[in-house]
């Protein structure tokens, strides 16, 4: 999982984060931050497991933690984040070492992490989307 390290450690990952943090600096629950991202990661690879769907783990982790990078220029400009994050997150692991085809399934779970018609997929994207909506307590709020 070295190229998730580097995510993890890249500068432009690394102010983004900082960013989203600056922004919901008064948000008390559900924010876009480490926590979510691993909340996102580990409930997809443990559906991955359980469905036998075989997606690499790096790919999961990827995916989780890029899916809301964009989610500070949804603030500024409205734009949705699941857009927002393709170029970021594209960026990021283009400078980390994912080839073309890991990007390409990778970017399609971030542009599809809100888009409900992918929640029964057996795929990465289906994962993403299933993680990210249970691992949320904001349904309480």
């Amino acid at each position: 999982m070295e190229r998730v390290n580097l995510i993890l450690r890249h500068p432009l990952y690394r102010d983004c984060l900082s960013q989203i943090a600056g922004w919901e600096r008064t948000r008390i629950f559900c924010g876009h931050d480490m926590t979510h991202f691993l909340d996102v990661a580990r409930l997809a690879y443990l559906f991955n497991l359980e469905e036998g769907l075989g997606v690499p783990k790096e790919w999961v982790y990827a995916a989780a933690l890029l899916h809301d990078i964009g989610r500070h220029i949804q603030y500024q400009t409205g734009t949705p984040h699941q857009e927002t994050s393709i170029p970021i997150a594209d960026k990021i692991m283009e400078e980390t070492g994912f080839d073309q085809r890991e990007r390409r399934e990778i970017l399609a779970a971030i542009r599809n992490h809100r888009n409900p018609e992918t929640s029964q997929e057996k795929n990465l994207s289906g994962l993403i989307y299933r993680a990210d909506k249970l691992s949320r307590s904001c349904f309480a709020w």
